[in-house]
């Protein structure tokens, strides 16, 4: 809900917006306890083991939402992901696994799972034009900077770094601002021109 808020104030008319909830199940790193997450999270480290079963399913679902937009006349290269954290590190594993040409993504303070899964060099895909947009706070305690760092240097290896932008925005934490909302804004209305 708070995304949603936060997108009505940056929404263009031409443009749907869909925010789908996490389903809650329990996450090892919060001891277990049940809790929105789009896959469970074991550890916050570089070399903490990961769920991949689980990421996979992720990604398939976010998928059945873009097959469901593309049945009701949205051409995927019409479509661009996006995320907050878990949301954002969903949304680029799934943009660089689909057969689904996207507009881009949007990816923010967030980290891209299961990195070693993925070649060297660049993608063959059909997203490897795509353009994304991550942004990172300086500050965040939780997915530190760095990971954003590595994250985007991995992406410009798998697909055309002219298309990768990456933004810092100094004393924000793992949370959002009125600058980041802003480059929201225009990439969004960049790669999403009215038709």
């Amino acid at each position: 809900h708070g995304w949603s808020e936060a997108l009505a104030g940056i929404k263009s008319p031409h443009v749907k917006y869909i925010c789908p909830h996490a389903p809650v199940m329990p996450v090892s790193l919060n001891m277990n306890m049940a809790m929105p997450s789009w896959f469970d999270i074991i550890g916050l480290s570089p070399d903490s083991q990961e769920d991949e079963v689980g990421i996979k399913q992720a990604a398939e679902n976010v998928k059945a939402l873009i097959d469901q937009e593309v049945k009701n006349g949205i051409p995927s290269n019409r479509i661009i992901l996006g995320g907050f954290s878990q949301g954002g590190a969903l949304s680029l594993y799934t943009a660089l696994t689909t057969h689904q040409k996207l507009a881009g993504v949007v990816a923010l303070s967030c980290w891209l799972p299961l990195r070693a899964s993925f070649p060297q060099g660049p993608i063959s895909g059909v997203n490897k034009e795509m353009a994304v947009l991550q942004c990172h706070g300086d500050c965040d305690p939780l997915v530190p900077l760095m990971f954003g760092s590595l994250t985007v240097e991995k992406l410009k290896s798998m697909i055309n770094p002219a298309n990768v932008t990456f933004r810092t925005y100094s004393g924000m934490m793992h949370s959002s601002c009125i600058e980041e909302m802003m480059d929201i804004k225009r990439f969004i209305d960049k790669h999403l021109p009215p038709v």
